[in-house]
């Protein structure tokens, strides 16, 4: 929307011409205009290869190079100057009906033609802007998980629990390797030479082995099934 007056504005020269920052009164972000700098040089060879044509070209360079010296650490601003300033970064502002102050578009309510504070849609502004907040917060928070490969561990630890395995009970595996041992009464993984179970305390069986043949024997076997050795024997 128009405004009826500029923004607030302060001055100020890096070095390549002085140029104009207007700030919005309710939130102080800044707008940078153009160095005036640039501007004057482009017009100042344009006038002067125009006016002079191709035997005046020499002085083109003479015209910038002073222009150049006389503008490059001025740190003021004619009312023209202002003005074409003010021209380029006005669309980035509204004023508002309400309380008059000139209001970036952020900061304002299109639709109402108030700034967001004084605008009848306040409450629901403030509720939507919190709620973009959080979806831009929720998607940050989800796009560092997906780079650490969380969800996929939350997956597979939630299916350990509906299929009934205790947390931690897949975790030892390694690909290619023999299956963890798991306790006979909580079904959580049995460290190696563990005489007790870390998650219930249930006493490890001792393992058995065939005299032999020195395979394994099965809890409660009285013969070996490799070789027919009787248990005891």
């Amino acid at each position: 929307m128009e405004t009826t007056r500029k923004a607030p504005y302060s001055v100020y020269n890096d070095g390549t011409g002085p140029y104009a920052m207007f700030t919005c009164e309710s939130c102080g972000r800044d707008y940078r205009a153009q160095p005036v700098l640039v501007e004057e040089v482009k017009e100042t060879i344009a006038k002067s290869a125009f006016g002079g044509f191709l035997r005046n070209i020499p002085i083109v360079g003479d015209a910038a190079a002073n222009q150049v010296d006389s503008d490059r650490y001025r740190n003021t601003l004619t009312n023209d100057e202002l003005e074409k300033a003010w021209a380029e970064v006005k669309v980035n502002f509204a004023e508002c009906q309400s309380c008059r102050r000139i209001v970036c578009i952020p900061d304002f309510d299109m639709a109402s033609g108030f700034c967001k504070e004084d605008s009848p849609r306040s409450e629901e502004l403030q509720a939507r802007d919190a709620e973009q907040a959080g979806a831009a917060a929720a998607s940050f928070v989800s796009g560092i998980a997906n780079a650490f490969g969380i969800p996929d561990a939350m997956k597979a630890a939630a299916a350990q629990q509906a299929a009934g395995v205790a947390p931690g009970a897949a975790a030892a595996a390694v690909p290619g390797a023999a299956p963890a041992a798991a306790c006979a009464s909580c079904g959580g993984a049995l460290a190696a030479g563990a005489k007790f179970c870390a998650n219930c305390g249930t006493p490890v069986p001792t393992k058995a082995f065939c005299t032999g043949c020195g395979k394994e024997l099965a809890p409660g076997a009285k013969f070996c099934a490799n070789c027919g050795q009787p248990a005891g024997g």
